[in-house]
């Protein structure tokens, strides 16, 4: 059994990460608007818009983890605006997808297909979902489970090796 890796977040170290997705891409763009996929997304987006001076946001809400860890079948619960899609006479061109995170590349994929041209980035990025992402911050094993600080409380955390001292 291959033990999972655990790779908590704190909002310090994701602010950061975000801000540092936000300089990669100041010079991929300018964007004429954002597109968050919910619900990771919106934390970086926030970050990342500001930094960009990124005034149109939309969202696109898949659903795609339905019991926490464990990913199910992808559902789009709401697809980008009309609005959006028209811009840089569709496909996307000009526009910035953000996501928290590219696991497995699922979510990725369909929302690809929607903006075949758009830029996409991500704080974080595994292998399987790397090609589908134009930047990110940091990639982590496939096997990481990423705890980011919106998941998280204060609690003790066991030591890597298992043991207590």
């Amino acid at each position: 059994m291959i033990q999972e890796k655990a790779f908590p977040v704190s909002w310090d170290q994701f602010h950061r990460d975000a801000r540092a997705l936000a300089w990669r891409l100041a010079g991929a763009g300018p964007f004429q608007a954002m597109v968050c996929i919910t619900r990771g997304g919106l934390v970086p987006a926030a970050i990342v818009c500001r930094e960009l001076e990124v005034r149109l946001i939309d969202t696109v809400c898949v659903s795609s983890y339905h019991d926490y860890k464990n990913q199910g079948d992808l559902e789009v619960l709401k697809p980008v605006s009309e609005a959006v899609i028209g811009i840089g006479g569709g496909g996307g061109k000009g526009v910035l997808l953000i996501d928290d995170l590219v696991d497995t590349g699922k979510t990725a994929s369909i929302v690809r297909e929607m903006l075949p041209e758009a830029h996409f980035a991500t704080v974080y990025a595994k292998p399987k979902g790397r090609p589908l992402v134009d930047t990110f911050v940091t990639e982590v094993s496939q096997d990481t489970w990423i705890y980011f600080p919106w998941d998280l409380g204060l609690s003790f955390q066991p030591p890597i090796s298992g043991g207590i001292g």
